[in-house]
C-alpha cells in the first residue's frame, strides 16, 4: 500500500438518481461543502491527485454524487454543493431529497467530511449537512479551508468558535490545500473511516 492510502483513488461513476448508486457495501466517506468552499481542492490534496476532483471558478459544477474508488470496497463520495444560489430551485430540491435519503439509508457510509470556508463557517448549508450526519449518528469531521487567507490569531479564533458551536459532536481542524496545512491530519481521519489503517481522532479534536 502506498504511503498515502488515498493516492490510489480513481473516478468510478456519478449518480444523479438513487438507483445509479454503486452497491451498498464496503465503506465510503462523503465530502460536502458549499460551492466555492474548496471541497474539490481538499479532495485533490488528500489524494495527492491533481485534477481528480474538478475545481472550477464557476461554483456549483458538481451536480451529481461523484464516486472515487480508493480500492474495491473503499470509496470517497463528492456530494453536490447545492447551497449555491444560482442553481435552479428544482435542482436544489432534487439534490436535497436525494442526499437526505442517501444519509438516511446508505449503510456503507462511515463518515462525513464537511468543508467550510474558515472565513465564513457554519452557513445554513453547512448546518444542514451536519444535521443529516448527527441524526444518523455518523462520524463527522470539519475542514476549515482557506486558512492561509487568515492571520494566525484569526485562524485560532475560527477554530475555537466552530468547536464551541458544535459542542463536541464533530472533530474540527484548520486546512489549506495550497499550504498543505492539516492535510495529513485530515487524510488520517478519512483513511481510518475507510479501514485503511489510520486512526481517526476523538470527536471534538
Amino acid at each position: 500500500m502506498p504511503t498515502n492510502p488515498l493516492q490510489t483513488a480513481e473516478y468510478l461513476k456519478a449518480a444523479h438518481l438513487p438507483h445509479q448508486l454503486p452497491d451498498d457495501s464496503g465503506l465510503e466517506v462523503a465530502f460536502a461543502g458549499r460551492s466555492n468552499a474548496g471541497k474539490s481542492s481538499a479532495l485533490n490534496a488528500l489524494c495527492q491527485r491533481h485534477g481528480l476532483a474538478r475545481t472550477s471558478k464557476t461554483p456549483g459544477r458538481t451536480q451529481q454524487l461523484v464516486y472515487f474508488q480508493v480500492r474495491p470496497g473503499a470509496h470517497l463520495v463528492d456530494l453536490p454543493g447545492y447551497g449555491y444560489a444560482e442553481v435552479p430551485l428544482h435542482l436544489r430540491e432534487h439534490w436535497k431529497a436525494f442526499i437526505e435519503g442517501y444519509f438516511q439509508t446508505r449503510q456503507a457510509l462511515s463518515g462525513l467530511v464537511v468543508v467550510m470556508d474558515s472565513r465564513h463557517p457554519l452557513k445554513p448549508f453547512d448546518r444542514q449537512m451536519l444535521d443529516f450526519a448527527f441524526r444518523r449518528g455518523l462520524a463527522c469531521h470539519v475542514l476549515l479551508t482557506k486558512a492561509d487567507k487568515l492571520t494566525r490569531s484569526a485562524r485560532a479564533q475560527a477554530l475555537a468558535e466552530v468547536r464551541k458551536a458544535l459542542e463536541g459532536r464533530a472533530s474540527v481542524q484548520l486546512f489549506s490545500a495550497p499550504e498543505q496545512l492539516g492535510v495529513e491530519e485530515a487524510r488520517a481521519v478519512v483513511a481510518g473511516w475507510l479501514g485503511l489503517g489510520a486512526a481517526a481522532p476523538a470527536k471534538g479534536g
